[in-house]
């Protein structure tokens, strides 16, 4: 299931540095219904080493949106062909993904949203693999290359183009 090919998911350019855990950071992002009836729409999980994770549900409940997400999010989903499945097929793509990440690495789970790490933790439905650390980065990227990432890019409020942008601007 991992596909770095997405529409040029390697073009983005991430500074280099001597942080022991380079390569091993992995940023989620998330699209869902509503603030109060939330329900996973889209979940992205990218690597600072390249390694993509991207997936839609075909059976979120769409009475459930927000105005904002029927504005705004729902136009963008269906970009990546073979990515959008029920949830079930979606929690198993997701942790065959996962186990497919070594642990030894001591991976670390980045996020910068609480409902983003819940509906992850809630479509896995069980622990991370051994060796996984979770990492709060709210606040910890320069909002400048984050901006300038989707000037160039475009697609806000799409999991995987936030996870993108996310990971392009970590400051560490």
């Amino acid at each position: 299931m991992t596909d770095t090919r997405f529409h040029g998911a390697l073009v983005y350019p991430i500074p280099t540095g001597a942080a022991t855990s380079w390569d091993n950071r992995y940023f989620i992002d998330t699209e869902f219904t509503d603030f109060q009836r939330c329900q996973l729409i889209s979940l992205a999980v990218v690597g600072e080493n390249g390694n993509e994770f991207y997936g839609e549900r075909t059976d979120f409940d769409p009475t459930l949106c927000s105005d904002f997400v029927r504005a705004v999010v729902l136009p963008q989903l269906g970009q990546f062909e073979g990515r959008a499945m029920p949830f079930a097929a979606l929690r198993e793509a997701l942790r065959a993904w996962l186990a497919g990440i070594p642990g030894d690495g001591a991976p670390v789970l980045c996020y910068d949203y609480e409902t983003d790490l819940n509906l992850f933790r809630f479509l896995l439905d069980g622990p991370l693999p051994r060796g996984w650390r979770l990492e709060n980065i709210a606040g910890r990227w320069d909002r400048g290359r984050r901006a300038a990432w989707f000037a160039r890019h475009g697609g806000e409020h799409h999991a995987l183009h936030d996870a993108r942008a996310n990971a392009y601007a970590f400051a560490g």
